[in-house]
């Protein structure tokens, strides 16, 4: 059309729908695109022949939808309306109800169109109350939506890369520490090695994404050698090696796991505010050239101008000063802002997670030391000077000895008083039996279950990490019953903490990951006490001695031996005669 028939200008120009019909086309375009790049990858074999879409995919295809029917049917409808009933003075076209309809829902308002009958004043009520809740339930949608394919396919290789740096760095040995040293001299600090691994096992690994995966316990095999070493470790491997010496080895890696969970959600949320920061400032320049080009005929708009004429709506403020009068300028608004608007509600969101938050953290903390003093807030700055915290703690303790002296209370800890945390030494030290485990086993699972009622995002420490492997373990069948039984599987006993199976690798909270296994070993224990049972009543000649059974000849009383079969020094009422322990 521009090169054959153009339009005689300035008498002339190409109407809003020749420039709607440009964008549909550019839009079909780039779908029948995107459509080919997923069949080639397709046949190339990286993608699946077929996908299921997410709730939160379908839900935002269908608010869609429901929004972009609503915005047509309103233009319909103020278009019909303002032309029998209004004043006249302003064209009130398809097209130009389409673009104030698209400024009424952005909250935009530049005032160029506006109805002037009172049945198109009345109608604006109920449109742009739905029309509002529409936009505010899709970018919702569009938020969420962008948040797992970030979390799909940027953070989880952020974190595979971190994992696989990790353990390349662990050492087995000595020696090899000994050869690292010299290569890399200090560049990058060692942590302890994994356990050693049987070599006849296979080895492969899956993601602990959440509990219904841990539960039927998938395998997923990989082609990466380093992360093959960070495997599930086995009873076998636990005693090759005093316990002390494998807390402390495990710790390393716990906490080398830990700066990895860190320095991941650091970057999830900073990644997500640097990519709005540029997608704002693309639709920002780009918008900008876009309207100059539009509007610098019509009304000698500069680049200047055109760039505050997008700031402004972007942040939807609309002066009304500037606004696009071209036909080719209210298509391209209606078409950029409806991408535009929704990217900086993200943009503010992500600020939200990131610089406003530090500066929420900063206004309380300055709080608790100033207009809102709190309990314990003096606690972190004093740990800088432990001379003086040390004279502090003998000042409270003494002043405290003395009160309970006077008041006539028993000095020492109350009964409600919790114990104190025990070390990794204590750890090792400490030789539990059975009863003692299951005892501990149920005040755990109360414990967790307070924690994830009080705080879902709570981090254990190594040391409550040891005691909650312990208690989830004991309950695990040996490899030899494995072998034999056929009944339902153990569920996820064993990890490594740079491993696919870390709890830390997770997508729900640490207390919820520890509960699932903690009741799951607790149902594990219930029934060996009943099978335990169900065993001894079957055999009367079984009992339990410890915690195993050993079987001996059952003597019945009506086939009782007389006194004259048994040795000299042997009473028939001797057990130790009769076979029974």
């Amino acid at each position: 059309m521009e090169l054959y028939v153009p339009p005689t200008r300035p008498q002339q120009g190409y109407t809003q729908g020749y420039t709607y019909a440009i964008i549909a086309a550019c839009m079909y375009m780039i779908c029948a695109m995107l459509l080919m790049v997923n069949m080639l990858g397709y046949f190339l074999g990286h993608y699946p022949q077929h996908f299921a879409l997410t709730d939160s995919q379908r839900t935002l295809i269908l608010q869609t939808m429901l929004f972009f029917i609503w915005l047509a049917g309103g233009a319909a409808v103020f278009w019909r309306v303002e032309t029998l009933y209004g004043g006249g003075d302003q064209d009130w076209s398809y097209v130009n109800a389409l673009y104030f309809c698209d400024v009424t829902i952005l909250t935009v308002g530049f005032g160029d169109l506006y109805p002037t009958s009172d049945i198109g004043r009345g109608l604006v009520f109920p449109f742009s109350v739905g029309g509002i809740i529409m936009l505010g339930l899709m970018v919702s949608s569009i938020s969420k939506f962008a948040g797992e394919l970030g979390s799909e396919k940027v953070i989880r290789r952020h974190v595979e890369r971190s994992r696989t740096r990790t353990i390349g760095r662990t050492v087995t040995s000595s020696l090899e520490l000994e050869n690292r040293s010299a290569l890399f001299d200090g560049i990058r600090p060692v942590i302890s090695a994994p356990f050693p691994m049987p070599q006849d096992r296979e080895k492969t690994i899956k993601i602990a994404d959440d509990s219904d995966e841990l539960k039927r316990h998938r395998r997923t095999p990989t082609g990466l050698k380093s992360i093959r070493r960070a495997m599930t470790l086995t009873s076998q491997a636990r005693l090759r090696k005093p316990k002390l010496l494998l807390l402390r080895e495990e710790k390393d890696r716990f906490d080398a796991m830990r700066h990895i969970q860190h320095d991941t959600h650091q970057f999830k949320r900073w990644s997500a505010l640097c990519m709005s920061i540029i997608a704002f400032g693309v639709l920002w320049c780009a918008g900008a050239m876009v309207f100059w080009l539009c509007e610098r005929y019509a009304q000698d708009m500069t680049y200047f101008q055109a760039l505050y004429f997008c700031y402004v709506s972007l942040l939807t403020i609309g002066y009304g000063d500037l606004a696009p009068k071209s036909n080719a300028g209210r298509p391209f608004f209606v078409f950029w802002s409806l991408i535009a608007v929704p990217t900086m509600t993200i943009l503010v969101s992500d600020l939200g997670n990131t610089v406003i938050e530090k500066f929420k953290k900063g206004t309380n903390d300055l709080g608790k030391f100033t207009l809102l003093p709190q309990a314990g807030a003096y606690h972190g700055v004093m740990k800088r000077y432990p001379t003086l915290v040390g004279w502090l703690q003998r000042k409270v303790e003494n002043h405290q000895a003395k009160k309970r002296l006077e008041e006539g209370f028993q000095t020492g800890p109350t009964p409600e008083e919790e114990p104190p945390p025990m070390t990794i030494d204590q750890l090792a030290s400490d030789e539990p039996s059975r009863d003692e485990l299951a005892k501990r086993l149920s005040i755990a699972i109360r414990k967790t279950a307070d924690d994830m009622k009080g705080d879902s995002k709570k981090r254990y420490s190594y040391e409550e990490w040891v005691e909650f492997t312990r208690l989830i373990r004991f309950t695990a069948r040996k490899d030899e019953d494995r072998e034999t039984d056929d009944g339902e599987d153990d569920g996820l006993i064993d990890w490594d903490w740079i491993g696919e199976k870390s709890p830390m690798m997770s997508k729900g909270s640490e207390a919820e990951f520890v509960l699932d296994r903690l009741c799951e070993s607790l149902n594990r224990y219930i029934k060996q006490i009943l099978a335990t049972t169900a065993s001894s009543q079957a055999s009367p000649g079984t009992t339990r001695s410890g915690d195993r059974l050993n079987d001996f000849e059952e003597v019945k009383p009506t086939q009782r031996p007389d006194s004259d079969d048994f040795p000299s020094d042997v009473s028939p009422n001797n057990d130790k005669a009769l076979g029974i322990a």
